[in-house]
């Protein structure tokens, strides 16, 4: 690069001081002109006052000149959002008849919002045609783009400017994050732009290791090693010299596999199973996991190892403010991979902006192809009927800012749970929202429930697992003896070349298809080397 400090880690905004807050932010969620999503205005740092209006604030791009909203549905009359003492925020109502919502209610004169609120998103939508995020900025906008990373979030500057800062040098990277939150996107984005970018990207889910041959996966074996080894083979680490080997759920590798991976990080030797000598490896390792490292019984040297950089992949609760430009992403590449452009309607979308999202990006993703596959056949897609098993008080931010506006006891809600294939509502399973979160017990869990859990969660088994309330290792059983489902090293060549011709490429949707868990398929296709790696 020819200019190495426009990647440097972010430094903080310089108006905040020590005891000064962060700046008021309001980033653009959605526009009729989808080039303007995530153009930004920067408000006060401390007690002041932004009214907003069709000509004013302007609205930035990092490097770009600024534009007012300028849409003929937002009143010339301002809404006046004003920053008190304690960053408590007040927004009241324009004189004009434009409807406002805020967080999903109607805004009839004025609200206050707590600093809390405001640090969790706060949706303002304005005539109808236009999304605003209320927020906090700990950064200062700046465009430091890497491929597959989007956000204009301070969380999702940070965490870019920390792949650029440890991709330049050979430290192991540890990606911390919930599940969907997009580690091993970013595990990818660090090879992409590392020194090693040239070599090969190797990518496993160390849950889904088989423990008796965990080590043989990873360093390799010679010829007799062990009962079945016919021939020799190379190991991951073997595959990813020269490049990057990306450890996903790393919580989950097996206990007698932990102190060789101490090893290879401690000295870079590894000796594959049967082998008389050690082989070197040059591969960059990269690990991630969802789980609290230190609570478990993992190898607490390992996990200093894997500490040498850490990286919060934030949730999407943490990064409001991304979501418009998530959907607009995602809108994009079902226009390319279909050539059909599909329009959703606002009520629609200022659902997903309020929602909270505890599958993160990866739930955003399923939801909208729903979505956009229920607005092609000519239905009106509604959240609630794409979402299963929400979490109590995590998606119901309209309700509750319009039980604080009217001053009135919480209203109980129902959440249907969904037919995942169809996305049809079963009126009958409508059950109410403090039941929902309620996980059945094993013995009650049906080979539906199983297979529900599956589709709901890109058939990724620690997912599922996750939303059943189960551990992995009672997941991997109830799929071996479940009847449909089928591990992907037992279909037939010729049928997985199929479903990945007739999906176009797209994993999760042929591991739905094949009824097959996604993360051995992702293996059988590098072995049958119809992937790259």
């Amino acid at each position: 690069m020819s200019d190495n400090t426009e990647y440097t880690l972010t430094s903080r905004l310089p108006a905040l001081q020590r005891n000064s807050g962060p700046l008021l932010g309001l980033t653009i969620l959605w526009h009729p002109e989808m080039h303007r999503i995530g153009e930004q205005f920067m408000g006060p740092a401390g007690e002041g006052v932004v009214e907003l209006s069709r000509s004013f604030p302007f609205f930035h791009q990092p490097g770009k000149g600024g534009f007012a909203l300028e849409h003929r549905c937002i009143a010339r009359a301002p809404l006046t959002i004003r920053r008190n003492v304690l960053d408590t925020l007040e927004i009241i109502a324009a004189d004009s008849l434009m409807e406002v919502e805020v967080n999903g209610a109607p805004l009839e004169s004025s609200v206050s919002l707590s600093s809390e609120e405001v640090g969790r998103g706060v949706v303002l939508a304005l005539g109808g045609v236009v999304l605003l995020c209320i927020h906090w900025m700990r950064n200062a906008p700046k465009a430091n783009a890497i491929d597959g990373l989007l956000g204009v979030s301070s969380a999702a500057i940070t965490m870019r400017d920390q792949i650029r800062q440890v991709a330049q040098t050979d430290l192991t990277v540890l990606l911390l994050g919930e599940t969907g939150t997009g580690k091993e996107v970013a595990a990818r984005a660090v090879h992409a732009v590392s020194k090693c970018k040239d070599g090969p990207m190797v990518a496993v889910n160390m849950a889904a290791l088989n423990e008796s041959l965990a080590a043989a996966d990873l360093f390799g074996a010679v010829k007799g090693a062990y009962t079945g080894a016919q021939n020799s083979r190379a190991g991951l680490f073997a595959e990813a010299d020269g490049g990057t080997l990306f450890l996903d759920e790393i919580g989950d590798t097996p206990v007698t596999v932990q102190p060789m991976l101490l090893r290879v990080l401690e000295t870079g030797d590894y000796r594959p199973l049967g082998a008389r000598a050690d082989q070197k490896s040059s591969a960059r390792l990269i690990a991630a996991t969802d789980q609290d490292l230190d609570a478990r019984a993992f190898n607490q040297a390992l996990l200093r190892r894997l500490e040498a950089f850490v990286i919060h992949v934030p949730a999407l609760r943490e990064r409001r403010e991304d979501i418009g430009l998530l959907i607009a992403h995602f809108l994009q590449q079902w226009t390319a991979q279909t050539g059909i452009s599909v329009e959703l309607p606002m009520p629609f979308i200022s659902e997903m902006c309020n929602d909270d999202w505890p599958g993160n990006v990866r739930q955003l993703a399923q939801v909208l192809r729903r979505a956009v596959m229920a607005v092609s056949a000519g239905d009106v897609p509604v959240l609630a009927d794409f979402v299963r098993n929400l979490k109590a008080g995590t998606v119901h931010r309209a309700a509750s800012s319009a039980q604080r506006a009217a001053n009135t006891e919480p209203v109980p809600v129902s959440i249907p749970a969904v037919a995942a294939a169809a996305a049809v509502v079963d009126v009958a399973s409508l059950i109410p929202a403090e039941e929902a979160v309620r996980k059945p017990r094993l013995s009650e869990l049906t080979h539906d429930d199983i297979v529900l859990a599956m589709e709901n969660n890109a058939w990724r088994i620690s997912s599922a697992a996750q939303q059943l309330g189960i551990s992995r290792p009672t997941m991997y059983k109830l799929l071996e003896n479940h009847p449909q489902i089928r591990w992907a090293e037992a279909i037939p060549q010729e049928e997985i070349r199929q479903a990945l011709q007739d999906h176009a490429g797209d994993l999760d949707r042929c591991a739905s298809s094949l009824k097959t868990p996604s993360e051995a398929l992702r293996r059988q296709l590098r072995v049958l080397r119809l992937i790259a790696n």
